[in-house]
């Protein structure tokens, strides 16, 4: 049987690995990008930038909706979708902190 050991590492660990993941796919940016362009858009407005059928557009943005990176009002066609600022510069924070330690380590590394 197959074990989950995700709650073994840290917190941030796994919040950046959740991150990475909810922006893992081209279309999850583009969407984040419409957004920001906008500062709020009509989930019609979003299916007409992008190469995708409305439901694979609607599945991309739970996801989004999911990690937190945005937030709205879900009313059928009216769905209203917005970036949540806090939670985005949060990670950002979090992206930036591990980079910059990562390269911190460039100094120790003796290797290939």
């Amino acid at each position: 049987m197959a074990v989950n050991k995700k709650n073994e590492f840290e917190v941030k660990e796994i919040e950046l690995a959740n991150f990475a993941k909810a922006v893992s796919h081209p279309a999850r940016i583009a969407i984040l990008k419409t957004l920001a362009q906008k500062d709020g858009c009509i989930c019609g407005e979003i299916v007409e930038v992008l190469p995708l059928a409305q439901s694979t557009v609607s599945q991309h943005l739970k996801e989004l909706v999911n990690a937190g990176l945005i937030k709205g009002t879900i009313d059928g066609p009216k769905s209203c979708y917005c970036i949540n600022w806090e939670v985005f510069q949060t990670f950002e924070k979090t992206f930036g902190q591990f980079f910059t330690k990562t390269k911190s380590y460039e100094e120790k590394r003796n290797c290939c």
